[in-house]
């Protein structure tokens, strides 16, 4: 049976199966090795993933199938918005963001002890890329109605992020866990503003690009890669020209 890759997160995860997006990098890398199944919440914080955790990872292992081999765990950039700006309901405040990274890799772990768990930090921010984002006059209008934030500020910081960033590493560094950097390995890319964000926030092609190459390395080095793990069913140049069913038998 294939092994189980899940990615678990806010919407950078949810939209990371559309075009050029680093799930579906993924999929497409362990297309005859591995599943990659995507569990991404648009919006969502580890509040509220906390709370969900149990539903979202229904199905994941139906009749008792095996585990998943490896989680990926993506939660911060709505945690890290300002709380007191047009994103303050998606606020969690750093050290609950810690303790709820916690919680949640010790229910994955609770529940398939044996299962790798990769966590990734929040992304950088690029604050002029939110501005622009949201400067449709009617959207801000409706913003500042609905939240009473009128001070045409960004809802989140590159500082912010950053500290969530340093935050998530910590939690991995305490639980023995592999953790990819994306806050910094994102900020040593030339241009990163706009060459790996799209709005400030989400990704580019380019932006998925660089997170699927760190994904697939914490793989490898969890002994995940297609050099080691077994095809699904015999490929093409296996197949003897002279008795193609045997290759079937087995």
């Amino acid at each position: 049976m294939r092994p189980k890759i899940v990615l678990f997160g806010d919407s950078i995860t949810e939209g990371s199966f559309g075009e050029g997006g680093w799930g579906a990098g993924l999929a497409h890398h362990f297309a005859r090795w591995a599943d990659v199944l995507l569990r991404g919440y648009s919006g969502y914080n580890t509040r509220w993933a906390l709370k969900v955790v149990e539903r979202a990872m229904e199905g994941v292992c139906p009749d008792g199938s095996a585990p998943p081999a490896a989680v990926t765990v993506f939660f911060g950039a709505n945690d890290a918005s300002l709380p007191d700006r047009r994103s303050g309901f998606q606020h969690v405040p750093l050290l609950e963001y810690q303790s709820n990274l916690r919680a949640l890799c010790g229910f994955l772990k609770e529940r398939w002890p044996r299962t790798g768990i990769i966590l990734i930090t929040p992304p950088p921010i690029d604050e002029e890329g939110r501005l622009q984002q949201n400067s449709d006059a009617e959207l801000n209008k409706s913003l500042i109605r609905d939240t009473g934030d009128s001070s045409g500020l960004p809802e989140r910081t590159n500082e912010s992020a950053g500290a969530y960033a340093k935050g998530c590493k910590a939690v991995a560094e305490e639980l023995g866990l592999p953790v990819i950097d994306i806050w910094s390995i994102m900020q040593g890319c030339p241009n990163w503003e706009k060459s790996c964000l799209s709005d400030g926030l989400h990704f580019t092609p380019y932006g998925n690009k660089v997170l699927y190459e760190e994904v697939v390395k914490k793989l490898r080095d969890g002994g995940l890669c297609i050099g080691t793990l077994p095809a699904d069913l015999p490929l093409f140049s296996s197949i003897d020209p002279n008795d193609p069913l045997k290759s079937f038998s087995n």
